[in-house]
């Protein structure tokens, strides 16, 4: 871990990553790639020390209320986070300053600040992306080390559920060879189901490989799949989209599927959701008509 101070915290579009690298550990991913310009070993996570103290200059500064989001870079849920508190310090402000939050994990210690998304979805909205690729406990384990499980995931999106948080799920990335069957689509939109999530951002059935994600990718499946190493670099080489051979029969049953359990999966509608503003009292109106 190491500190730096930065000039701005929230992008044009009222994003932020608070931290800069991962320690997930997650086999595929995009954030390695080399076009990010990560100028330090992706393990050794950058912590932006003054973050806090300019997202309270902008939220002050701003003259419409708006969704604040985290975690499309890094997830601001590692274990870092526990001493450093920066996640919980950032909901503080959300809430105080009366703006809706969303934020993209895998992590079971959102839990831990449970009682702010609740006051914050009190008062305007806030909705929890969780990513889910595997339903296996065993594959899990090799493709996301660093994290909780498919099946912890599952039950933190229940607690949401109950607690009235609102919750959306990535469906990504699908491993040709490895994860890409319809026993695992089917179980993890069993779990979306029963967690009532409003929907399920999906874009194929593959993954996106990039210069710097792919090398340590390949390096990983020679580790864990070595028989599907060579493999991938026979059919896939150097692609950017490496997709399923069984993307138009998993892709025909994951849209069936949310049809039957009402799980929205229109990408452009699910982003909609999440980056419209509504004030509590909106709500309550649209609720009365519904």
């Amino acid at each position: 871990m190491h500190s730096v101070r930065v000039k701005t915290i929230l992008s044009a579009k009222n994003g932020m990553n608070l931290y800069r690298g991962c320690s997930h550990g997650c086999i595929y991913c995009d954030s390695r790639s080399d076009c990010y310009q990560m100028r330090h070993d992706f393990e050794d996570i950058e912590v932006k020390e003054n973050a806090i103290e300019l997202l309270e200059i902008a939220l002050r500064s701003k003259r419409k209320k708006c969704m604040i989001g985290t975690g499309s870079m890094s997830d601001p849920y590692m274990p870092l986070e526990k001493t450093l508190g920066n996640v919980r310090k950032t909901l503080e402000l959300v809430e105080r300053h009366g703006f809706g939050f969303t934020v993209i994990t895998k992590s079971d210690l959102i839990l831990r600040d449970l009682d702010l998304l609740k006051r914050i979805n009190e008062k305007t909205k806030c909705v929890v992306q969780m990513t889910l690729t595997t339903f296996d406990e065993d594959l899990c384990r090799k493709l996301e080390p660093n994290v909780c499980s498919t099946k912890r995931r599952a039950e933190v999106l229940n607690i949401l559920r109950d607690n009235g948080i609102p919750t959306v799920v990535w469906l990504s990335p699908i491993l040709p060879f490895i994860n890409d069957t319809k026993e695992n689509i089917d179980g993890i939109l069993k779990y979306c189901a029963q967690a009532k999530v409003y929907g399920i951002i999906f874009f194929g059935m593959g993954l996106t490989l990039r210069d710097g994600n792919r090398e340590y990718f390949y390096k990983q499946l020679d580790k864990h799949f070595p028989k599907l190493s060579e493999k991938y670099r026979r059919i896939y080489g150097n692609d950017y989209i490496v997709g399923s051979p069984k993307n138009t029969e998993l892709t025909e049953f994951f849209y069936e599927q949310c049809r039957k359990y009402g799980i929205v999966c229109d990408n452009n509608k699910i982003f909609e959701y999440l980056s419209t503003f509504e004030e509590k009292h909106a709500r309550e109106q649209m609720s009365m008509f519904d």
